[in-house]
């Protein structure tokens, strides 16, 4: 499997086929027993999660994860990769941390702008909807430095209208700012309207592969996954 730069790829298949494994593999939350994965030409087979999220690529969950306590703006500035005043000694010395801390208030505020969350920037996450929160988790991936975003399930849950804003939104990050994302989704009637390249798995494997039309018309796709 190969995923292009600045492309909208999907997963597809029936439960059990493997998908959310294959995205716990690739982003280090599970250790593989065999084959090899590669990003951006660097092998990053059974590396933790931690060592991955710092080349750019992170992975969102089906249920959001954010602090519940913390506001969506507090959310964000949680998220930066570059927290020097979390040094104790840092922490001591203003000068140190002050511009980094003015540079990443600019930033989550352009942030709040691209997912358009600015209205609720100082509301509590616990009080966002499911779709708030799937924008939030967008949000906190490009606070991280993300250019590689594995998605699961980014729309379940969420309404028709919020939902095609999510995805518009994947769209235009991957058109404008060359953002790659890999996105596991059963909700095709909205999703493959913004998807460049689908892979349909059934039983761990990759049984299908192309276009999204092409894909989703494979017999062996309508017999796995969508029923004749």
């Amino acid at each position: 499997m190969e995923v292009e730069k600045g492309k909208v790829t999907i997963i597809i298949g029936p439960n059990g086929s493997g998908k959310t494994t294959l995205l716990n593999v690739v982003t280090g939350f599970l250790k593989c027993d065999s084959g090899k994965i590669f990003y951006k030409g660097k092998e990053i087979t059974n590396k933790p999660p931690h060592e991955i999220n710092r080349l750019g690529l992170v992975r969102t969950f089906q249920i959001p994860q954010p602090f519940y306590n913390l506001t969506v703006l507090e959310n964000l500035l949680v998220a930066s990769r570059y927290n020097i005043g979390e040094s104790v000694l840092n922490a001591m010395r203003r000068s140190k941390w002050i511009e980094y801390e003015k540079r990443d208030l600019d930033r989550a505020t352009e942030v709040m702008e691209i997912v358009n969350l600015s209205k609720v920037a100082d509301q509590q996450a616990s009080k966002l909807s499911g779709g708030q929160l799937k924008l939030l988790e967008i949000g906190r991936a490009l606070m991280n430095g993300a250019d590689t975003i594995f998605m699961d399930e980014p729309v379940a849950g969420v309404n028709p209208s919020l939902a095609h804003e999510i995805f518009s939104l994947i769209r235009k990050l991957s058109k404008e700012k060359e953002m790659t994302f890999v996105i596991i989704e059963h909700r095709l009637e909205i999703a493959l309207g913004y998807v460049d390249y689908a892979y349909a798995m059934a039983k761990g494997m990759v049984v299908a592969q192309g276009r999204p039309e092409e894909v989703v018309n494979n017999p062996v796709v309508i017999e796995t996954y969508l029923g004749g």
